[in-house]
């Protein structure tokens, strides 16, 4: 029983191949339009930052007491590579770093595993202990950023309009995540002379419950009725300043007003946390992520034309700016792969025009844009992005895959001068050329198999590379077992005159080298 021949059969099915070729042109310039752009292939971070604060407590005491037994309980992680703490007055945190062969779904899972040890040792650390919290996605990043600056305009305000903007960014596609920069906790700061509440008879503490009291939120009841229900709710709650400045104090048998005894004034908190300025003015930053497997140079597009048009929503005197716009800097460094990638087809095009004659070459042109085609669409499958790893295989695996076309059309144009019609010459290119091609083909995506599965940070960022390489030298494999063929029996011409099977001078001497480099013994053993 004769093997199956790939060639034979597209042959025999010439109208089928062609309308697979073209199908395949159209899948793949489908595929890459829909590719995500960005500039680096996305990896997980195998760090998580548990933090807990105890205020008042001394370096000892924030160590030994809160520290200490963090580390403690987590030294039972899954996965965990080694811990890492930092301890001030009062604060104490710990990073924690998973080994390399961690996988990303094994990360999360582990994340998991964390945030259940640092819940269950909560109620085991000192009354006063702010935490312990859990952090993992401080590895985000924020690729396009816009600062917001006021003029005529309070922070407050300036913060509304912000956080307005922010709300409604939430909803442009591929956003991930919008986080306000710079933007300062509000206090309201009472003020007051102690000699002067002594001389009405007053303490601080006096005027802490009272202030308490008169803002503490409780259920008043229900009115039930027949027809319906009326929940009560009593007035009196601390809306602004004035409201603080209203509150009485009874003090023996007078009654006495905040006004009379104390200041109030509604401050930015002080120390200020870090400040966001946009050249040198003070102002509020908004920075915005984007979604796992998002298109970073549509995300560009996308938020500048939402900007646009919240802008005219904005009073005057508010002003965006740009701070950040990492598609521009995607688009650059795409484009000069892309540059690259079309410089180095079109040396190879001329190459294979030169030395193989114009039919001949005409068929290698047609191979490349078929390999690519296959290979954007499987990229677009597994979501293998186009950033700098999958560019770069691409141009590795160029002059790799131009390899076997070039294979099949020298056999046909060999077999062609020996006299056989354009059907017998391409079914004997691929019963002579496929096998050996298809073993040079794994052995070179052997080559890269330590870059595919190297379990570590550096494997997870450089896997495209293998994919991309392994998945266009087996198109490559399979465009000229199959439309190659077809392609040459179409453009490809006979000779006028049938060669004989003599060599010419220089085969000769180079076969003649080649007899005696055999024969030639070996050196003492």
């Amino acid at each position: 029983m004769s093997r199956f021949n790939l060639t034979a059969w597209a042959i025999g099915h010439r109208s089928v191949v062609c309308f697979l070729m073209l199908a395949l042109v159209v899948v793949g310039v489908g595929s890459y339009l829909r590719l995500g752009r960005n500039e680096d292939p996305t990896f997980t971070i195998k760090t998580m930052v548990v933090q807990a604060q105890w205020p008042g407590a001394t370096l000892e005491d924030t160590l030994l007491q809160v520290t200490e037994r963090i580390e403690r309980k987590l030294q039972e992680t899954p996965h965990l590579d080694y811990l890492k703490s930092y301890s001030k007055a009062g604060q104490s945190t710990v990073f924690v770093y998973l080994k390399g062969s961690t996988g990303p779904k094994e990360v999360s899972d582990t994340w998991y595993q964390v945030r259940k040890k640092v819940k269950d040792i909560e109620l085991t650390l000192p009354p006063g202990v702010i935490g312990p919290v859990s952090d993992d996605e401080f590895g985000d990043t924020y690729g396009i950023v816009y600062g917001f600056t006021a003029d005529g305009f309070t922070n407050r305000q300036l913060r509304d309009y912000v956080e307005d903007i922010r709300s409604r960014l939430l909803q442009v596609p591929d956003v991930s995540k919008v986080n306000l920069i710079g933007a300062q906790p509000e206090r309201i700061y009472i003020q007051f002379s102690p000699a002067k509440l002594a001389g009405y008879g007053l303490t601080a503490k006096t005027l802490t419950g009272a202030l308490q009291a008169q803002n503490i939120v409780v259920p008043s009841g229900v009115i039930t009725t027949e027809d319906e229900g009326i929940k009560l709710r009593v007035s009196g709650a601390l809306s602004s300043e004035k409201d603080i400045l209203a509150v009485n104090f009874a003090v023996g048998e007078r009654i006495l007003r905040l006004a009379d005894i104390a200041e109030v004034r509604r401050e930015d908190k002080d120390p200020p946390d870090p400040i966001f300025r946009i050249n040198g003015k003070p102002g509020l930053g908004l920075s915005i992520s984007m979604r796992d497997g998002g298109d970073v140079l549509a995300l560009g597009q996308n938020i500048h034309k939402a900007m646009d048009e919240l802008k005219a929503d904005l009073p005057i005197g508010i002003e965006p700016v740009m701070v950040a716009n990492q598609p521009d800097t995607v688009s650059h460094s795409i484009n000069e792969f892309m540059e690259a990638l079309w410089e180095a087809i079109a040396i190879v095009l001329v190459v294979s025009v030169v030395s193989l004659g114009l039919r001949a070459g005409a068929i290698v042109i047609v191979s490349i844009p078929l390999v690519l085609a296959v290979v954007f669409a499987a990229m677009a499958v597994l979501g293998i992005d186009l950033q700098r790893i999958s560019l770069g295989a691409l141009i590795i695996a160029l002059g790799l895959l131009v390899d076997d076309a070039m294979i099949t059309i020298e056999s046909m144009v060999s077999r062609l001068e020996r006299g056989d019609t354009k059907e017998k010459a391409a079914v004997f290119a691929y019963e002579s050329t496929a096998l050996p091609r298809l073993t040079g083909t794994l052995v070179t995506i052997a080559g890269f198999l330590p870059v595919g599965f190297a379990r570590s940070d550096a494997g997870e960022y450089t896997f495209s590379l293998f994919a991309v390489v392994a998945l266009s030298l087996l198109a490559s494999w399979a465009v000229s077992g199959m439309f190659a063929p077809v392609v040459g029996v179409a453009l490809l011409r006979p000779p006028k005159n049938v060669h004989a099977e003599t060599l010419g001078a220089p085969m000769r001497l180079f076969r003649r080298c080649l007899v005696v480099a055999m024969r030639a013994k070996c050196g003492a053993r």
